[in-house]
């Protein structure tokens, strides 16, 4: 008689989805496909978790990954759709992604979905997951914005916070604001549009413009954060290398009831006139060891744009040390 094969485990992330869609009226696309492949589906927070013998997950893996897919795209799953997969279930059903699990994707979008790709990416990741408040610090293309957004959008849609708050500093870069045209919305905007750029990525843009309006997220210069407490907030500090001491202290404490921050930036590209007065620099010595904070360091080796990039980031830090060689060789 043939031993019963042991029973495993799976689990799939579905952060950032319209669970309704996904799970059917009544969870009835998750009881569908637990009795016909004969396992047992469980939804906790923003993860499925499928039990069951190792063929019939794998089959339930494939057919989720496939709903993930189309609910990501903002399609509906129909009872045909359904049973089209099922009935290929034990087949090869092309599939997204082969290895998508809870450890990997931040958020579903609908050309797919975004998870990290490097080592430092991971560490981001898997800090915001673990602490309050966590420092993303790393050089040009490391993907620092674009995850963080990430990572807040996906706590938005899992309703673990009510809104999102991205600001930035409005530090000049060999440019001079009054000389933009237009009035200070219109000068302030293009400081601000890495964050509309990441957003509109992620999210359509009529229902993007519908939390905008709402208040629902929120972009805005770091001087508008003064005074104010953020309860049930995902709060973003970008380009925080341009913040001075002052500013940074102001920013961590406005966090309040039931909030979470991630502060990114690059020290290698600091505008302010006195560079080591960043708030960025002082704060790596400031909180170190505080149970719920947590420092990443990006490297070259997690840009994640074009080759170039890292070669070139490269060359300037080999440049830097040569100058910084001769200039100790001198005195």
């Amino acid at each position: 008689m043939k031993e019963a094969e042991e029973k495993v485990q799976k689990k799939i992330s579905i952060r950032g989805l319209d669970h309704l869609k996904l799970f059917g009226f009544h969870d009835q696309n998750l009881r569908r496909i637990e009795n016909d492949l004969s396992l047992k589906i469980t939804a906790r927070d923003s993860e499925l978790v499928l039990s069951g013998q190792g063929e019939n997950v794998e089959a339930g893996e494939k057919v989720l990954s496939e709903l993930i897919s189309l609910t990501s795209r903002e399609q509906d799953i129909s009872g045909n759709t359904l049973e089209t997969l099922l009935t290929f279930a034990g087949n090869s059903i092309p599939r997204s992604d082969s290895n998508v699990t809870l450890d990997d994707v931040i958020l579903y979008k609908k050309e797919g979905f975004i998870k990290p790709k490097t080592d430092g990416q991971r560490n981001f990741y898997q800090a915001a997951r673990e602490n309050d408040i966590v420092f993303s610090i790393g050089q040009a293309g490391t993907g620092k914005t674009y995850l963080a957004v990430a990572i807040a959008i996906a706590a938005l849609k899992d309703r673990l916070v009510d809104r999102i708050v991205l600001t930035r500093p409005a530090v000049e870069a060999g440019e001079r604001l009054g000389y933009l045209p237009g009035d200070f919305r219109e000068k302030i905007d293009p400081y601000l549009r890495p964050l509309y750029d990441a957003l509109n990525d992620m999210i359509p843009s009529d229902k993007l413009k519908r939390y905008l309006e709402s208040g629902i997220i929120e972009i805005a210069p770091l001087a508008y954060m003064r005074g104010r407490t953020l309860n049930n907030a995902f709060v973003i500090l970008d380009e925080a290398q341009n913040t001075s001491f002052n500013q940074m202290k102001m920013f961590l404490t406005r966090l309040g009831i039931n909030s979470k921050a991630i502060i990114t930036g690059d020290v290698t590209q600091i505008d302010l006139p006195d560079k080591e007065s960043s708030g960025l620099v002082q704060i790596q010595s400031i909180l170190l060891n505080i149970e719920g904070i947590k420092l990443v360091y990006m490297s070259d080796l997690d840009v994640v744009r074009h080759k170039l990039v890292r070669d070139i980031i490269k060359a300037y830090d080999d440049f830097q040390v040569r100058e910084s060689n001769k200039k100790n060789s001198i005195k």
